[in-house]
């Protein structure tokens, strides 16, 4: 249910909606479909096709469902087939940083210049809970963020490619300088500089940061350069939800004098959405057993630019925000996996059978 706040708000918002009609994006920035006949004017990502990763690296699905039989295979292809976000950051070393982008790409993508590719950047070291209170970024650590940026980017060179830069971007309220984010713009604008990279700086989740933190954490993260924000990325708040919030942000965003931005969604576990004080264990939240089960995690809607389909089942009111200013639904977050990032066989297989989405 819309807040009255945000009703009223959003005359801000469809000031900023004329921009939006223009352009996508403005001209120094790169476009992930820009160049192909018939792609979308209005939705980078859009008009092209989504690749699906096939390799064995990464902690992939793909390899256990081609090994997979009869309704386990079936399962799991509703993860495996799909076209997800694979994460990348400081585990691999800043010299080896431009062949892991180029030869992820390059399985991704299978040589076909037209689709897209889904990366996550997560290179800010340490970060998370390290990052408070005393997490320190020395020279040194700022040469090689900058070094392993300058080498992904390369990798990255023509490929269309979908970016989400940084999740848990809000530690950054806490961290003792503003080093963290001054890195953050510095790949901003090198990964917004590639002729077909789209970039959305994480932006939060509903409960956290508060919208003036959030606004001020993405002007110094360099939200002028790129095409927007990514909301929910390690979360799984409702998508009704995170659609009101991002509205609202964008008009916090469009007061401070950023108007024309868009975002998209992590919608990998929130099938039946829930933020973190709705559960006994926010630490670890339960997985749903059944499609009627509530308040746990379970697959969301699957990754798409058909945003304001009557399949997802929102509300009027959210399809109409997310049809004017969502430009994906992405699956960022990967909830198949456990411990240390490992592939969680019987977890997948868990979200699979109860999502309430085909």
């Amino acid at each position: 249910m819309a807040n009255r706040w945000l009703i009223v708000g959003l005359t801000v918002v469809a000031t900023a909606a004329a921009a939006v009609a223009g352009p996508v994006v403005p001209a120094w920035g790169g476009v992930a479909n820009g160049g192909q006949p018939g792609a979308s004017r209005t939705d980078p990502l859009a008009g092209i096709p989504w690749g699906i990763y096939t390799g064995p690296n990464y902690n992939s699905i793909y390899p256990d469902y081609q090994r997979a039989r009869g309704s386990i295979r079936g399962l799991l292809a509703r993860i495996a087939r799909r076209p997800l976000a694979f994460w990348f950051g400081a585990w691999f070393a800043d010299a080896d940083a431009r062949s892991v982008a180029r030869d992820f790409i390059a399985s991704v993508t299978a040589g076909d210049p037209r689709v897209l590719s889904q990366v996550v950047v997560f290179r800010l070291d340490p970060w998370e809970g390290d990052a408070c209170p005393h997490g320190s970024w020395s020279a040194a650590d700022q040469r090689s963020y900058r070094s392993w940026v300058d080498n992904f980017a390369a990798g990255i060179g023509r490929a269309r490619v979908a970016l989400v830069l940084q999740p848990d971007l809000a530690f950054s309220t806490c961290a003792p300088s503003h080093a963290p984010l001054d890195m953050v713009a510095y790949a901003a604008r090198r990964f917004t500089a590639l002729p077909h990279t789209t970039v959305y700086i994480d932006g939060g989740v509903h409960y956290w940061p508060s919208f003036s933190q959030a606004v001020s954490m993405l002007e110094q993260a360099g939200i002028r350069y790129v095409r927007g924000f990514a909301l929910n990325t390690s979360e799984f708040d409702t998508t009704g939800g995170e659609i009101e919030y991002g509205v609202g942000l964008l008009r916090a965003l469009a007061a401070a004098g950023y108007g024309a931005k868009h975002f998209v969604i992590n919608t990998a576990g929130n099938g039946a959405g829930f933020l973190n004080g709705q559960v006994s264990d926010p630490s670890n939240p339960p997985l749903c057993h059944s499609r009627a089960d509530a308040r746990c995690i379970t697959l969301g809607i699957p990754p798409t630019t058909h945003v304001a389909s009557s399949a997802w089942h929102l509300s009027g009111y959210d399809a109409n925000l997310a049809f004017h200013y969502v430009d994906a639904y992405m699956w960022i977050d990967r909830p198949w996996l456990s411990g240390p990032g490992a592939f969680n066989r019987s977890r997948a297989l868990q979200l699979a059978a109860s999502t309430p989405f085909p």
